[in-house]
């Protein structure tokens, strides 16, 4: 990897064939998203909630709450930008998560408290801390392997099962809490999630040795590297990076309307009563998330002996494929808009399904592209790129919005299969770019596989 040094490694404690660190920026990572994706759970619907009963909400219309959810959620990752250039230019990356995580934990205790200020400024703290935790700890995760090292993308998808385990357990926890006993507690529920991240991560510190140092300390050995100018290979493998950047802006920008478009619609016309029991629309949140935990390992598997035989393996492939899977899964939205159109209703097995050819979709796209990002950014630059991989991703949750608010006006069923016939044709598009685009790499994606591993 380009913003790996082997040294403080060659030590490091192993667990199932992975370092001891990984479980500890794993562990980080999942307390984070339960405390972001319970937020997301219940953030919609807590805006177009009526302003007066039991639980009482802001009483926006369904077109301004998703405005505003498509510019939080931009901002969120947007800010992963200034967070990677502060971590690389100014403290590193492992203090850098620290700040975010406790800046995090004040924007989700102040989200608590209910008043309209506190709203604002919650989420304004969130963005901050967010853009100063997410992509320094996901460059922290690919500091943890070696150059060639064959486990790398395994170790992306185990980070990753961790993200959703969180994303399970908030959908389901705090989606309750919020629907059912009040929004403002299940904000206060977010909050207490990431205190416990703050708490493993900062125990977890001795496994963590090495790795996320600023590059630019007066005592770090390989300061001089900072100052070296790009070379023609690092600049093709910026290039090619940024180009992925538009693939991954489309695939956001229809995966995320599950917390939008999606998230209203399962609230609204989707009939949810199960054997006398009516299922908290919060609760579909987490279906993605239970789909990644079952199926993370074996698609990064079935990906690993597909490379190994020899097949095309490269990263933006698996992330042209995953795209074109995810958007077929917006197939079973359009029946979904098409059976309520008929009878005043729809199924929940077709939200299930989409979710499904989602969770694929996002399995052969999204840990593949934080570990591409690690292959291919330069030392001096590895915050940064992946802060600009997730303000792609923010891009993306932006357009999400659009889409959503676009959907009022078009109607579901054409929206829907709009986003099927986007990115699919952007998907096949990039497969036949794909030889081009890899040869801008230069080989960096080549594995070498170690004895005992």
């Amino acid at each position: 990897m380009s913003n790996t040094l082997d040294e403080p490694f060659k030590d490091q404690p192993e667990l199932f064939g992975h370092p001891m660190g990984l479980y500890i920026l794993f562990f980080t990572e999942m307390w984070e998203r339960f405390s972001y994706y319970g937020m997301r759970a219940i953030l919609v619907l807590y805006i177009t909630g009526k302003t007066i009963g039991e639980n009482p909400g802001m009483g926006w219309t369904s077109k301004e709450a998703l405005a505003l959810y498509g510019w939080y959620t931009m901002l969120v990752y947007v800010a992963s930008i200034p967070g990677g250039l502060i971590a690389d230019k100014l403290i590193g990356q492992r203090k850098s998560v620290l700040l975010g995580g406790l800046i995090l934990c004040v924007g989700h205790t102040v989200l608590a408290i209910t008043q309209d200020w506190a709203f604002y400024t919650g989420l304004g703290l969130i963005i901050a801390g967010v853009g100063l935790l997410k992509p320094n700890i996901s460059t922290m995760v690919g500091g943890l392997y070696k150059k060639g090292d064959e486990r790398r993308d395994k170790g992306f998808t185990i980070f990753y099962i961790g993200i959703n385990i969180g994303a399970f357990l908030s959908s389901l926890i705090v989606g309750y809490v919020g629907e059912k006993i009040g929004w403002h507690y299940g904000f206060g529920l977010a909050g207490i999630g990431m205190a416990l991240g703050m708490v493993v991560y900062v125990w977890g510190q001795k496994y963590l040795k090495g790795v996320g140092e600023f590059l630019g300390a007066k005592d770090n050995p390989n300061k001089a590297l900072m100052n070296k100018p790009l070379t023609k290979i690092e600049k093709d493998r910026m290039l090619v990076m940024f180009l992925s950047f538009l693939l991954i802006i489309v695939f956001w920008g229809a995966f995320e309307q599950a917390g939008g478009l999606m998230n209203l619609y399962t609230m609204e016309k989707t009939d949810r009563m199960l054997g006398g029991f009516e299922v908290p629309a919060s609760w579909f949140q987490s279906i993605n998330a239970g789909f990644i935990i079952l199926f993370g390992t074996a698609v990064a598997g079935f990906w690993y002996r597909w490379k190994i035989n020899g097949r095309e393996g490269s990263s933006l492939f698996k992330m042209a494929i995953g795209l074109i899977i995810m958007g077929l899964g917006f197939l079973f939205m359009r029946f979904a808009s098409q059976e309520f159109e008929a009878t005043g209703s729809s199924a929940m097995y077709w939200l299930v399904l989409a979710y499904l050819f989602h969770t694929i979709g996002e399995l052969c796209a999204s840990p593949v592209a934080l570990s591409f990002i690690t292959k291919l950014a330069p030392l001096k630059y590895g915050s940064f790129m992946m802060g600009a991989y997730f303000a792609a991703t923010g891009f993306g949750n932006k357009l999400a919005g659009l889409i959503g608010e676009y959907a009022s006006g078009a109607g579901e069923t054409a929206t829907f299969t709009g986003i099927v016939i986007f990115t699919v044709l952007v998907g096949v598009i990039v497969l036949a770019l794909l030889k081009p685009l890899k040869r801008l790499t230069h080989g960096a994606e080549d594995l070498v596989v170690e004895s005992g591993h």
